[in-house]
């Protein structure tokens, strides 16, 4: 259980907008402090929704042996789900950036203005919980655990699911130039590539969760 779950939350924290954000806030004037409430809005997100999906699930009873079925149709909808979304983020076309206008949305214009708070909303906003998340956060659900076990269990996909947050502060701690050079290289590479990106993480987790979905209820493991 917990190493699925730990895998799919992987699969989640694989975001190209994370770590964008990231990137950004660690080339403000105040790189440690913005970062750390980003960090703070970002875990606060994921473990309020994670109670909130595992005590939903868990009201559901789908971690009983006789919920065989509608635990394994879960999975597969939510397989399905994923599918469609990598479908349509495949076939969505992007417009060019216009440089006379000012970006749009709330995100957006959060994060050209790096401060403490609105950072703290970024993380907020960016780590409400998607299908993916979910998937893993479902994992822990309808696995027969102790609570001891439960609550590892949820910990570990919360931080799995911040990663991108975590990992460059990090590393920004340990080699402040380093990190600043490499993440703006990055930085560049992921508007190139972000896309594709999402697109496969996507594919992967969808098909991930179809195969098994469909192979709990052939065989009713």
């Amino acid at each position: 259980m917990l190493l699925q779950a730990a895998g799919l939350a992987l699969l989640a924290a694989l975001s190209p907008t994370a770590l964008l954000v990231a990137a950004v806030y660690l080339g403000s004037a105040r790189p440690r402090l913005v970062t750390a409430f980003y960090l703070a809005g970002a875990v606060l997100m994921s473990l309020i929704m994670g109670v909130i999906l595992l005590v939903a699930l868990r009201n559901a009873n789908l971690q009983r042996p006789g919920e065989h079925t509608p635990r394994y149709e879960l999975r597969l909808v939510l397989g399905i789900l994923l599918l469609a979304a990598a479908v349509v983020v495949a076939r969505r076309q992007p417009r060019p950036p216009d440089p006379d206008k000012p970006p749009k949305g709330i995100v957006s214009k959060l994060v050209a203005d790096p401060k403490p708070l609105s950072a703290f909303l970024v993380g907020l906003l960016i780590f409400a919980p998607g299908v993916s998340f979910l998937a893993a956060v479902q994992v822990i659900a309808t696995a027969q655990a102790s609570f001891d076990l439960t609550a590892i269990a949820l910990i570990v996909v919360v931080v799995i699911n911040v990663l991108l947050v975590w990992l460059p502060i990090v590393i920004h701690l340990v080699a402040p130039e380093f990190a600043t050079r490499h993440l703006t290289a990055f930085n560049s590479w992921l508007r190139a590539h972000g896309k594709l990106i999402l697109i496969g993480v996507l594919a992967a987790v969808g098909g991930i969760m179809i195969i098994n979905g469909i192979y709990g209820l052939i065989t009713g493991r």
